[in-house]
């Protein structure tokens, strides 16, 4: 499981690391830099594109201490293996030894078969994983044809996920997202005190509609990408593929479809079944999942707050979203559950049971 524990006052992740930690411990597992390192936009880890000497260009990611374990991670490079083997476009880690000839091989060490640590000059440890570069532009999600042919892309994926279990990856559940979430967010004191009351009535009465709806749709849960959102996905000529299985989960199959949907909906009705066209050419989709967007919705906006709360003690996370300690942003986000609870309460995408 992830570190839920995880407070405020917890110390700074990523404190030590530095550029040149980051190019001798790629150094160590053989993977020689030319110098040119570029940090990438990522909040959770610590993500890199190095270039090598050989011509290459890698993208490294280095995980958030404590969140995952190293079979987490590791059940997570193995199935975006997998889904490469299944020629599923995917960003799949690479194969990562310590290099004996290196200078830097005494500051790393194997984890695993595609999971190295390293060691900084302070002794703190990180864990890192490689994959190659992975161009690509954001896919043009008002064309049904790119709707359907992501659909058939993450039905492919799920025929893969159906057919064996994650075992140490955690369940996208009501517990897991919601009820976790609501529960340290009121342990820990971060709502604030003008919107406690009303946050966590309407937060309770989200997580019985959330409960409601799990429970009459009774989905079949598989392995999912599990954040399959736009920026998740990139586009060529040669069509999508899928990066960053970071939050890989096991959970209902429409989880990997409704955050490709927009608008109002009309529109969302009208995408949803273009992915559903081409999602159905591989893999069945029981339509009584539908009835879980606004549910699924819900949890991640819990799921987005709980996520920022563990995080605060990052400097990253004050810097950017400095509002989160405000009145304001919980007053939003009274109102965003009200709304939700409305939307929860309303057909499916108008689509008929």
């Amino acid at each position: 499981m992830p570190d839920d524990s995880a407070t405020a006052s917890a110390p700074a992740p990523y404190a030590d690391l530095t550029p040149g930690g980051v190019l001798d411990a790629l150094d160590g597992v053989g993977l020689r830099g030319d110098g040119r390192l570029i940090q990438l936009n990522s909040y959770e880890n610590r993500v890199y594109q190095a270039f090598l000497e050989d011509g290459r260009v890698v993208v490294a990611k280095f995980y958030r201490p404590a969140r995952w374990s190293d079979a987490q991670i590791l059940e997570e490079h193995a199935f975006a293996a997998e889904l490469a083997r299944a020629e599923i476009p995917v960003a799949a880690p690479i194969e990562l030894a310590v290099d004996a000839d290196s200078p830097f091989a005494a500051m790393v060490e194997s984890a695993g078969p595609t999971l190295a640590r390293a060691t900084s000059a302070a002794g703190a440890t990180y864990r890192f994983g490689v994959t190659e570069r992975h161009g690509g532009r954001a896919p043009e999600l008002e064309d049904p044809e790119v709707l359907r042919w992501l659909g058939r892309y993450i039905g492919r994926l799920h025929a893969v996920g159906a057919t064996a279990p994650f075992v140490h990856r955690i369940a996208l559940d009501v517990a897991s997202y919601g009820e976790a979430s609501r529960d340290f967010l009121l342990e820990q004191h971060l709502v604030s005190a003008d919107a406690v009351a009303h946050w966590q009535s309407l937060a309770d009465r989200a997580l019985d509609a959330c409960r409601e709806a799990f429970a009459v749709a009774s989905p079949r849960t598989i392995r999912l990408h599990g954040d399959c959102h736009p920026g998740n996905v990139l586009w060529t000529d040669a069509g999508p593929h899928f990066v960053d299985l970071d939050d890989a989960v096991t959970g209902p199959a429409v989880q990997d479809l409704w955050m490709l949907l927009s608008g109002e909906r009309a529109a969302r009705t009208r995408q949803l079944l273009d992915v559903l066209d081409g999602y159905e050419s591989f893999m069945d989709f029981d339509w009584r999942e539908l009835r879980l967007v606004e549910p699924l919705r819900t949890l991640r906006m819990l799921h987005h707050s709980a996520w920022i709360a563990r995080r605060w003690s990052d400097p990253t996370f004050p810097i950017n979203f400095p509002w989160f300690a405000s009145p304001a942003y919980w007053a939003d986000q009274c109102t965003r559950l009200a709304e939700q609870l409305e939307a929860m309460a309303e057909p499916p995408l108008g689509i008929p049971d």
